[in-house]
């Protein structure tokens, strides 16, 4: 299915800020060690204060960017990644870098790509039309798998041959190079209308999870979403050290265990769309959620050799393939589920609660691990993922009848959005 020359230039900048971004993975955190040889509270409070509170930045940007053109809003969100990105090799080349610049970055660009992403969701809605989401959300999500597998790797090849700001360079020009193809893509997007005031009201704020909690569709994929994807990303941390620690794996062993598996994620959002087809986005969104939540758990028993190694791919092979179906049918179920003057709301308090969730339980089961050992921390997350899909069973068979139309009138100060 053609998805037109505009999709084809927002899917070119998609990829190549992905392919940057997944290039400088974990740059900070690298730059905190080699360059400025940060010890692990500094490097565990850099990884979780910066998403954090750029995420509480951006709770205002988010109604802000709803009664703009969102093209506009995606460009402006480019240069600023792109400048706050420059700005850490420029101080490094002075010898001024410090941790605290770090942490300012950080902030800045975490604020922008969540305001990028609510910006870009509702534009895609606008490019597409509604019998292709899922085939532009696939292969935006094949896309993103794609660069997973590649960016790490050549990014950490890339810092050992030309030093540790490389890949934030990289990363820097991808910006660039994404705010080019948005502005290919051409103009035409017609101004959000709203009534009443132009200024920025609370009620404003908080409209993207009225929207969100007052829905029997978007609710319990919200949860759902919130709880699985923290309690994956908490294991990682312990996973590392018992890893790298006491099972004696190699850092490239370390690497190539989670980069292998992430093939699984390019066959995944491949199959999502043939699934739906044929069993349907409810079934699929059910089974893809209840598979993904049962491997985790097999990650507390991983030995030392091969075998251990084996058995993590293998684990997160089966992980990474059942998001990369359930991600693309989740995200097209969520913009037919938003009328279109709430999407970039509704996108900025599903990512903002994403963030904030993940980071203060990734702090807790740090503390966790340090108290009762890492192989305990990690299945403890495993078995409290096994109960989420429980949530999906929670989304009513009246809700899923008929998508929200696609705009409904901005509802007053206080009132529930119209469904």
């Amino acid at each position: 299915m053609r998805l037109g020359r505009r999709f084809g230039w927002l899917w070119a900048a998609y990829a190549v800020s992905a392919l940057g971004t997944f290039l400088a993975f974990d740059a900070f955190s690298v730059i905190a060690v080699l360059a400025l040889h940060a010890g692990p509270a500094q490097v565990a409070l850099l990884a979780a204060t910066g998403p954090a509170a750029g995420a509480v930045l951006a709770v205002p940007l988010g109604p802000w960017t709803e009664f703009r053109r969102k093209r506009p809003v995606m460009l402006t969100m480019d240069l600023v990644r792109c400048a706050a990105l420059l700005s850490i090799p420029a101080a490094y080349a002075l010898g001024g870098l410090g941790l605290g610049q770090l942490l300012v970055v950080s902030v800045a660009v975490a604020a922008a790509d969540i305001t990028f992403n609510a910006a870009s969701g509702a534009f895609l809605k606008t490019l597409v039309p509604a019998d292709l989401l899922l085939s532009a959300n696939a292969r935006l999500e094949s896309t993103n798998w794609t660069a997973l597998v590649l960016g790490p790797p050549l990014g950490g090849a890339a810092i050992g041959l030309f030093g540790p700001v490389t890949t934030v360079v990289a990363n820097a020009v991808s910006f660039l190079l994404s705010a080019l193809g948005i502005r290919a893509v051409g103009s035409g997007e017609p101004r959000p209308e709203r009534t009443g005031t132009e200024r920025l009201r609370a009620a404003d704020l908080l409209d993207g999870w009225r929207h969100i909690l007052t829905s029997p569709v978007l609710r319990p994929l919200f949860f759902n979403n919130l709880a699985a994807n923290a309690l994956i990303m908490v294991a990682m941390p312990p996973l590392a050290v018992l890893m790298l620690g006491p099972l004696g794996f190699a850092p490239w062993q370390y690497g190539l265990a989670f980069a292998v598996p992430c093939l699984g994620g390019l066959l995944g959002s491949r199959l999502a769309r043939p699934l739906v087809a044929r069993h349907g986005g409810r079934r699929v969104l059910r089974a893809a959620g209840t598979l993904r939540a049962l491997w985790p758990v097999g990650l507390a028993f991983v030995r030392p050799g091969l075998p251990g190694l084996l058995l993590v791919m293998v684990l997160e092979f089966g992980v990474i393939t059942c998001s990369g179906v359930y991600s693309p049918v989740y995200a097209t179920r969520r913009l037919e589920y938003t009328p279109n003057d709430r999407v970039a709301r509704t996108l900025s308090a599903w990512s903002i609660s994403g963030k904030a969730t993940t980071a203060a339980l990734t702090a807790l089961w740090g503390v966790l691990a340090s108290l009762t050992g890492p192989r305990t921390a990690i299945a403890l997350a495993g078995l409290l993922l096994l109960a989420t899909p429980l949530l999906l069973l929670r989304e009513s068979r009246e809700a899923t009848a008929r998508p929200s139309p696609a705009s409904a009138p901005p509802s007053p100060a206080g009132s529930p959005p119209n469904r």
